[in-house]
């Protein structure tokens, strides 16, 4: 079910990311103080938003478990928290790539939007820990998709409350649409929408993955029970 369409996703999401980072550097214009290192703008935030949108369907998917017993709302819970964290290491990185040609440190411990991104990194990063020091299934998908919804939650207050924090050195870049040219809103949405489609390529990659090593687990487990029952039933 999730490898169908894996290739077209695929093409669709390498095509996008290309146009975005040809058109981010050879088409967004310049910027006046720090040059082309402001470039990692198209690659900072649009994955800053995809990786919390994530945690957010983390959450969505950990309230349908929760509602239904279904293991398999458990396991997309699972594998969206996954890939968002691996997308938080990379906004992590080429958020203090940024910092330090911008502002000539790696880190600001000051800054409400960076701080606030590093403990919802820090606050999923205990999500597999808990969930795998739980060795029975069913307690582990029920206590690992309350931890989800609960930090799915705090996702959008922790952002609001960033946002009415009194401004710091971290530009607003997005809250104004008069701050950027047209051109710039054009290639970061682009990036946006190529960002969107690698995390979902990533997200079928896994659950296809995990689908088809379920798969097996059952087919080999069938397999043994009909060697157990064949020998059991051969004379003697």
């Amino acid at each position: 079910m999730y490898g169908k369409g894996l290739r077209t996703l695929s093409i669709a999401t390498a095509v996008t990311l290309t146009a975005a980072f040809a058109l981010g550097f050879f088409y967004a214009p310049m910027d006046a103080d720090q040059g082309v290192m402001q470039k990692i703008f198209y690659v900072h935030v649009p994955m800053a938003i995809v990786a919390l949108l994530g945690f957010v369907a983390g959450g969505i998917f950990a309230i349908q478990h929760l509602r239904s017993g279904d293991r398999r709302h458990d396991m997309r819970s699972y594998v969206a928290i996954h890939m968002s964290l691996i997308l938080g290491v990379g906004v992590l990185v080429t958020g203090s790539i940024w910092a330090k040609a911008a502002w000539g440190h790696w880190w600001l411990w000051d800054e409400p939007a960076l701080v606030s991104f590093l403990i919802v990194f820090l606050l999923y990063a205990c999500y597999q820990p808990l969930r795998f020091a739980i060795e029975d299934p069913e307690r582990q998908a029920r206590y690992a998709s309350v931890f989800a919804v609960v930090a799915g939650a705090f996702v959008p207050l922790n952002f609001m409350a960033v946002r009415m924090a009194e401004e710091k050195t971290h530009p607003r870049v997005l809250q104004d649409s008069s701050n950027l040219p047209g051109s710039v809103w054009l290639v970061f949405f682009v990036a946006l929408l190529g960002m969107g489609l690698l995390y979902m390529t990533l997200w079928r990659f896994e659950m296809a993955a995990k689908n088809t090593r379920g798969q097996i687990r059952k087919l080999r487990r069938r397999l043994g029970a009909d060697v157990v029952a064949t020998r059991s039933a051969a004379p003697r």
